[in-house]
Formats: C-alpha cells, sequence, structure tokens
C-alpha cells in the first residue's frame, strides 16, 4: 500500500530516516564522549527504545510513571523518571516497577524523597535519586550549590533509595549554531556549581545528567556533563528545524491527510485538526502555524477546530482539489504522536507495518 492510500488522517514515519537520525545521535554522543539517555516522551513506542539501546543508549528517559510502566513491561530498563514523582499511587506503582527494572528517579525536595523511600521501603525495592539543579530554565530544580549537596545528604540516609548523581533541563537553546553553543557554555557554570558542593561534602557522583536535541552537538563542552537525554531528535518537526538543530529532509514523521473542502473562497479544509496534530504553535522560526504542507508549503496552516485544519491557499501556486491528499509535518512532534493510537511506517513512501503507539496518553 502507498502512504497515499492510507485512511486519514494518519500518522506515518519514514523509517529511512528515523535510523539515519537514530544513528547520527548515537555518533555524536560516542564522538563527545557522553552517555545517551534518550527521551522516550516523543516516539512512545518500546520499538523505538530497543533501537535506541541497539544503537549504544545507556538506557531510557521518561516524564511519567505510566510512560516507565510500558517501557519496563517492554525488557526495557535503566529508566530515568525525569520527574519529581509525587502521589502514594504513583510512588506504589514506581517502587513495584523498581523491583523488576533499574529505575532512577530526579527530585528537589526533601519531602519528595521521603514519601519516594517510605514507598521503596514498603514494596521491598531501591530505587536511584538524580537531584534536580536549575541551570537557568527556572521550572523544577535547587540552586546549584550546597542545597543540593545538603540534599543529596538526607537521601543518602533515606532507606530504599540511592543517590546516584545530579540532573538538571537546559533544552530551551535556541538560534543558529553560535548561539547554541554560547548558551552550553553558560551552562557549564552552573553545572560546576552544583558539583563543587558535592565534592565539598564528600558525596560521590555517578550521574550528571542534561541536554536536550537543540543542545546536543555542544554537551561535550560542559565539563561534568555525563549523559544527554533528547528526545525530539529521533523524528524531529518544525520547531527542531526552526531551532536550526535539523534540516526538513531530516524530519521522519508526516501526518497524512485529505483535502475535503474548497467551498469559501481562498480557503480549504484538510480533516486533520487539533484532535491530530494538538494546537500547538511554533515556538522559534516564523511562530506562526500549525504545521508545514509538504505539498503545498506556500499554503499556511492557519487555524485549528478539532477536526478541521483551515488552509490560507490565497498565494499558493498549488491547485487544490477535493480528494487529494496531503501531508503536514507538525510543529511539535511529541504532542502530535500522543494524539494517535498507532504510526503507519514507510520505506521509499510504500507503508510496510505500524506500531501501537504504547504509551500514548500514559499521563499519571
Amino acid at each position: 500500500m502507498n502512504l497515499y492510500e492510507l485512511s486519514t488522517p494518519a500518522l506515518v514515519v519514514d523509517l529511512d530516516i528515523l535510523e539515519r537520525n537514530l544513528d547520527r545521535m548515537a555518533k555524536l554522543c560516542r564522538e563527545q564522549g557522553v552517555g545517551l539517555r534518550p527521551h522516550a516522551k516523543t516516539h512512545k513506542t518500546p520499538e523505538v527504545a530497543r533501537m535506541q539501546v541497539g544503537r549504544g543508549a545507556l538506557g531510557l528517559t521518561v516524564a511519567k510513571v505510566g510512560e516507565a510502566e510500558v517501557m519496563g513491561e517492554a525488557g526495557l530498563d535503566e529508566i530515568l523518571v525525569a520527574y519529581p514523582v509525587m502521589g502514594s499511587e504513583k510512588l506504589s506503582r514506581l517502587a513495584a516497577l523498581a523491583r523488576e527494572r533499574r529505575v532512577l528517579v530526579s527530585l528537589d525536595s526533601e519531602i519528595t524523597a521521603q514519601e519516594l523511600s517510605r514507598a521503596s521501603t514498603l514494596a521491598g525495592a531501591t530505587i536511584g535519586v538524580l537531584v534536580e539543579f536549575d541551570s537557568g530554565y527556572k521550572r523544577c530544580g535547587l540552586e546549584p550549590g550546597p542545597r543540593c549537596a545538603e540534599l543529596a545528604a538526607k537521601i543518602e540516609k533515606l532507606p530504599g533509595l540511592k543517590f546516584r548523581g545530579l540532573m538538571t533541563y537546559f533544552g530551551s537553546v535556541w538560534g543558529t549554531a553560535d548561539e547554541r553553543r554560547a548558551e552550553a557554555k553558560r551552562v557549564t557554570e552552573p553545572v560546576a556549581r552544583a558539583l563543587e558542593a558535592l565534592a565539598a561534602a564528600r558525596i560521590p557522583v555517578e550521574i550528571v545528567s542534561g541536554g536536550s536535541t537543540p543542545s546536543a552537538e555542544f554537551a561535550g563542552q560542559i565539563p561534568g556533563l555525563t549523559e544527554i537525554r533528547p528526545g525530539t531528535y529521533v523524528y524531529n518537526d518544525l520547531n527542531t528545524f526552526y531551532q536550526g538543530a535539523c534540516n526538513l529532509e531530516d524530519c521522519a514523521v508526516r501526518v497524512v491527510t485529505t483535502l475535503v473542502s474548497t467551498a469559501v473562497p481562498g480557503h480549504a479544509i484538510v480533516d486533520a485538526g487539533s484532535k491530530t496534530l494538538s494546537s500547538d504553535r511554533l515556538s522559534s522560526g516564523p511562530a506562526t502555524g500549525f504545521g508545514r504542507i509538504v505539498e503545498a508549503p506556500d499554503a499556511p496552516l492557519v487555524k485549528l477546530n478539532e477536526e478541521h485544519g483551515h488552509l490560507d491557499v490565497t498565494r499558493s501556486l498549488h491547485s487544490f482539489r477535493v480528494g487529494e491528499t496531503l501531508t503536514i509535518i507538525p510543529n511539535h512532534v511529541c504532542t502530535c504522536v500522543n494524539m494517535h493510537d498507532e504510526v503507519f511506517l514507510i520505506r521509499n513512501g510504500e507503508v510496510v507495518g505500524s506500531w501501537r503507539i504504547a504509551a500514548r496518553g500514559k499521563i499519571r
């Protein structure tokens, strides 16, 4: 079956591009001497996770316990939940998983550590802990310095926990290669402060985790960083392209859609709306629109209803007709993938299989 014969809207991934992206990141990490713990939030599928581990990834990153469970049930190991987990039900599930798999959790609070310790002890498990520090994003994390060492020392005394290192997030890296390089250089200072505080307290640090897709090529410039957690690189998207971290030909995912109406002059409607693409706008580049029409890039996707995508065709050279099939590169592939139950696999334009997106909707 050709991809244009799929019932729409449908999510497709070009396997050749995916494999090239995986190979490139694995090689980049090897050359820089940093470990790769990719974030599964982008693909949400054990099949891609296995491809990453097969190329040398030392483990996986997830954001939610439900994602960790999906990956653990698929036989994957060394899973970092890069999120401060709270709530007895979630902590109990995480501790149960930790009896079977090696699990790490990032946190920035003694309260969170105590609750994690309680759950882990009840389950007879041991959970690794990374203390999160803020390197400028101002989302989660302690001020890098003595507070990190104080929390690490308390974690070392809690049963069921093992302090393994530090984590930070410096993912919002935009602009040219020089601008992204400068941002990576800026991060060296808070990383150094956090490490110095642990060294002064004589607390060994095994892991220093950071990074993202846009900053990956400069990870080796940050002394002390042992691993990075890029996610989007597997598929890439328009945001990654406009960040300067990939080319359009590196975008592996498309949404296949059918043009269903041209009745309103200057407009065309496709059957991919906010429930297909997500309503995320571009946060880089032109910062407008909801995706790029591959066959007609001069027809911006200007508006989304739940099931309708609105194209402005007033300046397009493409001759739009009802019933034709178009493909869209999404703005933000992570949220787009999470809208779908399955992804169809493409080689040379032909559908060769599909994967169930097993971790989609796992928000707890």
